[in-house]
């Protein structure tokens, strides 16, 4: 059988294309705006995970200066990002709970967290920098990758990094389920991602199940992603139970937050139990190398195809 049959994906192709599509997004305009600074940032992290499915086909340095590149990239617009999470959140929050809301009325810290859309007010002059500094280290970046050798793609090495981003998944899934704590859970969420973002180069291995898993992972992405940025709201407010500028209006708030975070988790465990429970493995999915002395028969991969989980 030809090695060809079961080949993934080119890998430096869609790195080059994505940084180029960032770029685009970042020249667009002066200060991206809300839709812009999401995607760039989706992008981002899309370029990290890449750069370590291929850290065994690159040297240190090079992985170091183009990973951390796209790091501070994604960081730049962190600011932007989270004044406009923040806000929509608590929007989302008031449309359900209007009776509390009006009660809140006159809190400082929660009309200026509703307050008009931060990404059209005037912007500060370091905040510009910023942007201006992460626009020329895109532009270099993309530029740079395109004279970047990975060399030629292993197969098996690229298989066995999407086994290691699997492993460590499993390992932060079991500490999150035995302790939740918001710090190990945004931990979990990044893995998830990284393991999410890998695992588009081995779907023709085997397309359904590896589609199957992707859209799983994606729901428990976004479901800890929730929680996450319901965990910097509650940061955002200066809320502690122990404050002595504790309300009862918003010590509720607090609890309809956290419900809210609990419906979040409660759509996570149950899908990340059936994919990441100790004892679980990838090849499963993927299969387990397709070597090329060691190829199996397609009657076989067919029926992996279906959903396994």
């Amino acid at each position: 059988m030809e090695e060809g049959n079961y080949t993934i994906r080119e890998i430096k192709p869609v790195l080059t294309a994505w940084l180029t599509e960032a770029l685009l997004l970042m020249k667009r305009t002066p200060v991206p705006d809300e839709i812009a600074v999401h995607d760039i940032r989706v992008l981002m992290k899309k370029c990290r995970a890449i750069m370590k499915l291929i850290s065994t086909h690159t040297d240190q340095a090079v992985f170091d200066r183009e990973y951390f590149a796209f790091r501070d990239i994604g960081r730049s617009l962190t600011g932007l990002r989270e004044s406009s999470v923040h806000r929509k959140t608590l929007k989302m929050l008031r449309k359900s709970h209007h009776e509390l809301f009006s009660k809140l009325a006159g809190n400082e810290k929660i009309e200026l967290l509703l307050e008009g859309d931060d990404l059209k007010q005037e912007v500060s002059q370091e905040l510009m920098n910023s942007l201006d500094t992460a626009r020329n280290l895109l532009s270099r970046t993309s530029f740079r990758i395109r004279f970047v050798s990975f060399g030629r793609q292993d197969q098996e090495l690229l298989i066995e990094e999407v086994r290691k981003s699997f492993s460590a998944v499993t390992s932060l899934y079991l500490e999150c389920r035995n302790n939740p704590k918001p710090s190990s859970l945004h931990r979990l969420r990044k893995r998830v991602k990284d393991l999410l973002y890998q695992l588009y180069f081995v779907r023709p291995l085997n397309p359904g199940a590896v589609k199957s898993l992707e859209k799983k992972l994606d729901g428990i992405a976004q479901n800890l992603g929730a929680f996450n940025d319901l965990a910097q709201l509650i940061k955002e407010t200066g809320y502690s139970i122990d404050g002595e500028e504790r309300t009862p209006e918003m010590d509720e708030l607090m609890i309809v937050i956290r419900n809210r975070q609990d419906e979040c988790l409660a759509k996570v465990w149950p899908v990340a139990f059936r994919i990441f429970c100790p004892g679980h493995n990838i090849d499963n999915i993927i299969g387990k190398g397709y070597r090329k002395d060691d190829f199996p028969d397609p009657a076989i991969i067919e029926a992996s195809g279906k959903d396994n989980l």
